[in-house]
């Protein structure tokens, strides 16, 4: 259980939120905020939440930690302002469907393994919900992925799901082949196409080649992610060594930083 100096600090932050929020002295600008102004801030502070682990800075990830539970607090402030719900009831209801889903720990369900586990997971939500897992529909799970998940977390998400009940093709070479028909199909669609049409053939291109990863068991999220980080790398190097804006290099002289930064990175 939580110790009191827990507590205390956490009543602390309610009570800055509070005042943060208060019409005599607040602050203007959270005063302004509503819960849809403050939806990029959320995602903001999980991922560099998630960026802080995966550094492994320990006082990085307190700190956005603290960053992300500023994103609750505020929340629920907001909606208790509004006679909407309290922080009270969030911690309540996620405790009470904690306790539900793990029977196996809080009650006399016994479990074997992890798979078991996820299971009885899937068995209590469908049940909230009034469903079954066999009057369950595949697309009400999928869709909630779309609505929840970063874009391609969701369809790597989506074509797992799909897959495990058979949607599936025969072998790797037909994901190959969806994946060069879709990519001619953007192509011709950069060509002949509408804005709307180019980006939905781009969607289409995508997910072709997040099956292909799936069928290869890689993460295209992490790879994504690392490519970026790659080419910041680069970038850094390159600006280690130059004197003058970027700007003011011809697209040769860049091409040969570039060059010579990602070698200089291959050593080390």
């Amino acid at each position: 259980m939580a110790d009191n100096r827990t507590l205390v600090a956490l009543q602390e932050l309610i009570d800055v939120v509070a005042k943060l929020r208060s019409p005599e002295g607040g602050c203007p600008w959270d005063l302004a905020q509503t819960p849809e102004s403050l939806t990029s801030y959320v995602i903001e502070e999980a991922y560099e939440v998630v960026d802080a682990i995966q550094t492994g800075d320990k006082r990085a990830i307190a700190e956005e930690l603290g960053d992300l539970l500023l994103q609750v607090v505020l929340q629920a402030q907001i909606a208790s302002e509004a006679g909407d719900f309290s922080l009270q009831q969030i911690a309540e209801g996620i405790s009470q469907k904690l306790i539900r889903r793990h029977p196996h720990v809080f009650s006399d369900v016994t479990v074997e393994n992890m798979d078991e586990v996820h299971q009885n997971w899937e068995t209590i939500t469908a049940a909230e919900k009034g469903e079954t897992p066999a009057t369950q529909k595949l697309s009400d799970k999928l869709s909630r992925y779309r609505r929840s998940l970063p874009p391609l977390n969701a369809a790597m998400k989506i074509s797992q799901k799909a897959a495990s009940v058979g949607f599936e093709w025969n072998n790797v070479d037909e994901v190959w082949g969806k994946f060069h028909e879709e990519l001619g199909e953007f192509k011709q669609a950069l060509t002949e196409e509408t804005t709307e049409r180019q980006e939905s053939e781009l969607g289409d291109l995508l997910f072709a080649i997040i099956q292909v990863a799936r069928w290869h068991n890689l993460d295209p999220s992490a790879g994504l992610q690392g490519t970026s980080q790659r080419f910041i790398q680069r970038l850094q190097k390159m600006e280690d060594v130059i004197n003058r804006p970027l700007t003011e290099y011809s697209l040769e002289e860049l091409d040969a930083l570039w060059q010579q930064a990602k070698a200089q990175l291959a050593k080390d």
